[in-house]
Protein backbone atom coordinates (compact mmCIF):
# COMPACT_ATOMS: atom_id res chain seq x y z
CA UNK A 1 0.00 0.00 0.00
CA UNK A 2 1.28 3.37 -0.45
CA UNK A 3 2.95 5.86 1.81
CA UNK A 4 1.00 9.23 1.60
CA UNK A 5 0.85 11.85 4.11
CA UNK A 6 4.22 13.38 3.38
CA UNK A 7 3.62 13.99 -0.17
CA UNK A 8 0.29 15.08 0.11
CA UNK A 9 1.55 17.74 2.72
CA UNK A 10 4.60 18.81 0.78
CA UNK A 11 2.67 18.77 -3.03
CA UNK A 12 -0.88 18.94 -2.21
CA UNK A 13 -1.62 16.10 -4.29
CA UNK A 14 -0.56 12.21 -4.80
CA UNK A 15 -0.87 10.32 -7.56
CA UNK A 16 -1.33 6.58 -6.76
CA UNK A 17 -0.97 4.00 -10.03
CA UNK A 18 -3.36 0.94 -9.86
CA UNK A 19 -5.77 2.51 -7.82
CA UNK A 20 -8.28 0.29 -9.95
CA UNK A 21 -7.89 -2.29 -11.97
CA UNK A 22 -9.19 -2.45 -15.56
CA UNK A 23 -12.21 -4.15 -15.08
CA UNK A 24 -13.37 -1.79 -11.93
CA UNK A 25 -12.68 1.17 -14.21
CA UNK A 26 -14.99 -0.62 -17.19
CA UNK A 27 -17.58 -1.41 -14.86
CA UNK A 28 -17.94 1.94 -13.79
CA UNK A 29 -17.87 3.11 -17.21
CA UNK A 30 -20.82 0.83 -18.06
CA UNK A 31 -22.80 1.31 -15.25
CA UNK A 32 -22.48 5.17 -16.57
CA UNK A 33 -23.53 3.43 -19.79
CA UNK A 34 -26.99 2.30 -18.38
CA UNK A 35 -27.24 5.51 -16.77
CA UNK A 36 -27.35 7.58 -19.66
CA UNK A 37 -29.59 5.00 -21.21
CA UNK A 38 -31.99 5.72 -18.66
CA UNK A 39 -31.85 9.25 -18.27
CA UNK A 40 -35.01 10.75 -16.95
CA UNK A 41 -36.64 13.25 -19.08
CA UNK A 42 -36.80 15.54 -16.42
CA UNK A 43 -33.35 16.26 -16.02
CA UNK A 44 -34.31 19.59 -17.95
CA UNK A 45 -30.76 19.64 -20.33
CA UNK A 46 -29.23 21.66 -17.25
CA UNK A 47 -25.70 23.22 -18.10
CA UNK A 48 -22.68 22.97 -15.93
CA UNK A 49 -20.10 25.07 -16.36
CA UNK A 50 -17.20 26.46 -13.94
CA UNK A 51 -15.75 29.24 -16.38
CA UNK A 52 -18.97 31.27 -16.16
CA UNK A 53 -20.30 32.62 -13.01
CA UNK A 54 -23.13 33.67 -14.62
CA UNK A 55 -24.36 30.48 -16.02
CA UNK A 56 -27.72 28.55 -15.56
CA UNK A 57 -27.15 26.53 -12.86
CA UNK A 58 -26.47 29.78 -10.52
CA UNK A 59 -30.18 30.42 -10.43
CA UNK A 60 -31.38 26.82 -11.28
CA UNK A 61 -32.84 24.70 -8.40
CA UNK A 62 -31.87 21.84 -10.10
CA UNK A 63 -28.38 22.28 -8.96
CA UNK A 64 -29.53 22.97 -5.89
CA UNK A 65 -31.37 20.00 -5.27
CA UNK A 66 -29.20 17.32 -6.79
CA UNK A 67 -27.22 16.45 -3.67
CA UNK A 68 -29.42 13.39 -2.57
CA UNK A 69 -29.96 12.65 -6.20
CA UNK A 70 -28.12 11.03 -9.44
CA UNK A 71 -28.62 14.45 -11.39
CA UNK A 72 -27.38 15.15 -15.50
CA UNK A 73 -25.61 18.35 -16.54
CA UNK A 74 -24.75 19.00 -20.38
CA UNK A 75 -21.96 20.70 -21.73
CA UNK A 76 -23.19 24.21 -23.01
CA UNK A 77 -21.87 23.15 -26.77
CA UNK A 78 -24.07 20.05 -26.98
CA UNK A 79 -27.32 22.03 -26.45
CA UNK A 80 -28.88 24.39 -29.37
CA UNK A 81 -30.67 27.58 -28.29
CA UNK A 82 -33.88 25.86 -27.27
CA UNK A 83 -32.01 23.11 -25.43
CA UNK A 84 -32.14 20.37 -28.32
CA UNK A 85 -29.23 18.28 -28.54
CA UNK A 86 -26.53 18.80 -31.53
CA UNK A 87 -24.84 15.90 -30.67
CA UNK A 88 -25.57 12.11 -29.49
CA UNK A 89 -26.80 12.21 -26.42
CA UNK A 90 -23.41 10.01 -24.76
CA UNK A 91 -21.61 12.67 -25.88
CA UNK A 92 -23.46 15.66 -24.28
CA UNK A 93 -23.35 15.52 -20.91
CA UNK A 94 -20.22 17.18 -18.75
CA UNK A 95 -20.80 14.96 -15.63
CA UNK A 96 -23.59 13.18 -13.47
CA UNK A 97 -23.34 14.14 -10.13
CA UNK A 98 -24.07 14.31 -6.59
CA UNK A 99 -24.71 11.14 -4.94
CA UNK A 100 -23.80 8.46 -7.03
CA UNK A 101 -21.54 7.15 -4.15
CA UNK A 102 -25.05 6.78 -1.80
CA UNK A 103 -27.80 5.37 -4.41
CA UNK A 104 -25.46 3.34 -7.17
CA UNK A 105 -24.73 0.21 -5.92
CA UNK A 106 -21.55 -0.26 -8.33
CA UNK A 107 -20.20 3.35 -7.65
CA UNK A 108 -20.83 2.90 -4.23
CA UNK A 109 -19.23 -0.43 -3.72
CA UNK A 110 -16.16 1.49 -5.30
CA UNK A 111 -16.35 4.67 -3.47
CA UNK A 112 -15.92 2.85 0.06
CA UNK A 113 -13.79 0.06 -0.68
CA UNK A 114 -11.07 -0.70 1.23
CA UNK A 115 -8.45 1.32 -0.68
CA UNK A 116 -10.66 4.76 -0.12
CA UNK A 117 -10.61 4.08 3.70
CA UNK A 118 -6.93 3.20 4.01
CA UNK A 119 -6.01 6.46 2.07
CA UNK A 120 -8.13 8.73 4.50
CA UNK A 121 -6.68 6.84 7.85
CA UNK A 122 -3.04 7.37 6.42
CA UNK A 123 -4.32 11.04 6.02
CA UNK A 124 -5.48 11.39 9.92
CA UNK A 125 -9.09 11.48 9.21
CA UNK A 126 -11.17 10.19 12.20
CA UNK A 127 -14.40 10.43 11.05
CA UNK A 128 -14.73 10.85 7.63
CA UNK A 129 -17.98 11.57 5.57
CA UNK A 130 -18.55 11.00 1.74
CA UNK A 131 -20.86 14.21 0.52
CA UNK A 132 -20.30 14.27 -3.27
CA UNK A 133 -19.65 12.44 -6.20
CA UNK A 134 -19.61 13.21 -10.28
CA UNK A 135 -18.68 10.98 -13.47
CA UNK A 136 -16.77 13.27 -15.50
CA UNK A 137 -17.25 12.83 -19.10
CA UNK A 138 -14.68 15.60 -20.42
CA UNK A 139 -16.27 14.13 -24.05
CA UNK A 140 -14.13 14.61 -27.47
CA UNK A 141 -14.15 18.19 -28.81
CA UNK A 142 -16.68 19.15 -25.96
CA UNK A 143 -15.56 18.64 -23.06
CA UNK A 144 -14.82 22.12 -21.45
CA UNK A 145 -12.36 23.96 -19.61
CA UNK A 146 -12.41 23.45 -15.47
CA UNK A 147 -10.67 27.03 -14.58
CA UNK A 148 -8.07 26.85 -11.88
CA UNK A 149 -9.85 26.30 -8.47
CA UNK A 150 -9.59 25.02 -5.21
CA UNK A 151 -12.09 22.19 -4.12
CA UNK A 152 -12.57 23.83 -0.61
CA UNK A 153 -13.89 27.08 -2.33
CA UNK A 154 -16.76 24.75 -3.03
CA UNK A 155 -16.67 22.38 -0.08
CA UNK A 156 -15.89 23.93 2.71
CA UNK A 157 -15.13 23.31 6.43
CA UNK A 158 -13.42 24.87 9.76
CA UNK A 159 -10.81 24.19 9.56
CA UNK A 160 -10.62 22.94 6.27
CA UNK A 161 -10.12 19.20 6.02
CA UNK A 162 -11.41 17.77 2.47
CA UNK A 163 -9.45 15.29 0.29
CA UNK A 164 -11.02 15.05 -3.76
CA UNK A 165 -10.13 11.63 -5.27
CA UNK A 166 -10.27 12.07 -9.20
CA UNK A 167 -10.18 8.49 -10.60
CA UNK A 168 -9.50 8.10 -14.29
CA UNK A 169 -11.46 5.68 -16.24
CA UNK A 170 -9.41 6.32 -19.26
CA UNK A 171 -5.78 7.56 -20.17
CA UNK A 172 -5.83 11.25 -19.46
CA UNK A 173 -3.25 12.68 -21.08
CA UNK A 174 -2.64 16.69 -22.15
CA UNK A 175 -4.31 15.95 -25.62
CA UNK A 176 -7.55 15.06 -23.86
CA UNK A 177 -7.45 17.42 -20.66
CA UNK A 178 -5.39 15.82 -17.93
CA UNK A 179 -5.27 17.74 -14.54
CA UNK A 180 -2.90 20.30 -14.40
CA UNK A 181 -1.46 21.38 -10.21
CA UNK A 182 0.13 24.39 -8.80
CA UNK A 183 2.49 22.28 -6.09
CA UNK A 184 2.41 23.48 -2.71
CA UNK A 185 -0.53 26.06 -2.97
CA UNK A 186 -2.52 24.46 -0.78
CA UNK A 187 -0.11 26.27 1.68
CA UNK A 188 -1.74 29.69 1.09
CA UNK A 189 -5.68 29.12 2.42
CA UNK A 190 -8.46 29.60 0.57
CA UNK A 191 -8.59 32.14 -1.77
CA UNK A 192 -12.41 32.56 -2.24
CA UNK A 193 -15.94 31.11 -1.31
CA UNK A 194 -19.38 29.65 -3.58
CA UNK A 195 -21.92 30.17 -1.10
CA UNK A 196 -25.77 30.22 -0.98
CA UNK A 197 -26.40 33.93 -1.40
CA UNK A 198 -27.69 35.52 1.50
CA UNK A 199 -29.33 37.96 -0.32
CA UNK A 200 -32.82 36.34 -0.72
CA UNK A 201 -34.38 38.99 -2.83
CA UNK A 202 -31.48 37.90 -5.95
CA UNK A 203 -32.08 36.17 -8.11
CA UNK A 204 -28.43 34.50 -8.10
CA UNK A 205 -28.91 31.59 -5.48
CA UNK A 206 -25.44 30.79 -5.74
CA UNK A 207 -22.61 33.37 -5.82
CA UNK A 208 -18.66 33.72 -5.38
CA UNK A 209 -17.50 35.88 -2.22
CA UNK A 210 -14.72 37.29 -4.70
CA UNK A 211 -13.57 37.33 -8.19
CA UNK A 212 -11.73 34.30 -9.47
CA UNK A 213 -7.55 35.23 -8.40
CA UNK A 214 -5.03 35.46 -10.90
CA UNK A 215 -2.86 32.19 -11.05
CA UNK A 216 0.37 31.93 -13.20
CA UNK A 217 0.27 29.58 -15.54
CA UNK A 218 3.57 28.63 -15.51
CA UNK A 219 3.30 27.91 -11.95
CA UNK A 220 1.47 24.36 -13.17
CA UNK A 221 2.73 21.32 -13.78
CA UNK A 222 0.84 18.71 -15.86
CA UNK A 223 -0.38 15.37 -14.25
CA UNK A 224 -0.96 13.06 -16.85
CA UNK A 225 -2.26 9.42 -15.65
CA UNK A 226 -3.41 5.79 -16.58
CA UNK A 227 -5.96 4.54 -16.62
CA UNK A 228 -7.13 3.43 -12.83
CA UNK A 229 -4.74 5.78 -11.31
CA UNK A 230 -6.13 7.83 -8.84
CA UNK A 231 -4.94 11.25 -7.65
CA UNK A 232 -5.74 12.35 -3.89
CA UNK A 233 -6.48 16.24 -4.34
CA UNK A 234 -6.20 18.48 -0.95
CA UNK A 235 -9.00 20.87 -0.70
CA UNK A 236 -6.59 23.82 -0.96
CA UNK A 237 -4.60 23.02 -3.75
CA UNK A 238 -5.00 24.81 -7.08
CA UNK A 239 -5.81 22.90 -9.91
CA UNK A 240 -7.35 22.98 -13.36
CA UNK A 241 -8.14 21.57 -16.59
CA UNK A 242 -7.95 22.77 -20.64
CA UNK A 243 -10.95 21.90 -22.79
CA UNK A 244 -10.70 18.86 -24.41
CA UNK A 245 -9.99 19.43 -28.57
CA UNK A 246 -8.65 16.09 -29.00
CA UNK A 247 -11.11 13.42 -30.75
CA UNK A 248 -10.20 10.94 -27.45
CA UNK A 249 -12.66 11.12 -24.24
CA UNK A 250 -11.13 11.60 -20.57
CA UNK A 251 -13.83 9.88 -18.60
CA UNK A 252 -13.00 10.07 -14.42
CA UNK A 253 -15.24 9.11 -11.26
CA UNK A 254 -14.17 11.64 -8.54
CA UNK A 255 -15.62 12.21 -5.08
CA UNK A 256 -14.86 14.18 -1.91
CA UNK A 257 -14.44 13.11 1.75
CA UNK A 258 -14.60 15.70 4.82
CA UNK A 259 -14.07 14.89 8.37
CA UNK A 260 -16.56 15.69 10.53
CA UNK A 261 -14.55 15.34 13.59
CA UNK A 262 -13.49 18.85 15.51
CA UNK A 263 -14.75 20.41 12.22
CA UNK A 264 -17.59 21.97 11.20
CA UNK A 265 -19.25 22.02 7.52
CA UNK A 266 -20.12 25.56 6.35
CA UNK A 267 -23.84 26.28 6.43
CA UNK A 268 -23.32 28.47 3.49
CA UNK A 269 -21.69 25.48 1.29
CA UNK A 270 -23.83 24.73 -1.53
CA UNK A 271 -24.55 21.57 -1.11
CA UNK A 272 -26.04 20.66 1.90
CA UNK A 273 -27.43 16.79 3.11
CA UNK A 274 -31.08 18.22 2.82
CA UNK A 275 -32.97 15.53 5.73
CA UNK A 276 -29.81 13.09 6.73
CA UNK A 277 -26.74 13.04 7.66
CA UNK A 278 -23.72 12.26 5.05
CA UNK A 279 -22.56 8.36 4.35
CA UNK A 280 -20.23 7.84 7.25
CA UNK A 281 -16.94 6.34 5.21
CA UNK A 282 -15.18 3.71 7.98
CA UNK A 283 -19.18 2.85 8.73
CA UNK A 284 -20.24 1.46 5.45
Amino acid sequence: MWNIKQQFETDGYVVLEDFLSEAEADALRAECDNLIKNMPEESNRTVFSSADSNSQQDKDKYFLDSADKISYFYEADALGPNGELKVDPSLSLNKIGHALHELNPVFREVTFNEKVKECCFQLGYEDPVLVQSMYIFKNPGLGSEVIAHQDATYLHTEPVKVVGFWVALEDATQENGCLWFSKGSHKSGVHRRYVRNPDKNSSDLLIYTSPLPYYQKSGFTPVPVKKGTCILIHGQVVHYSHPNKSNKSRHAYTFHVVEQKNTKYSEDNWLQAPDKPFLSLYRN
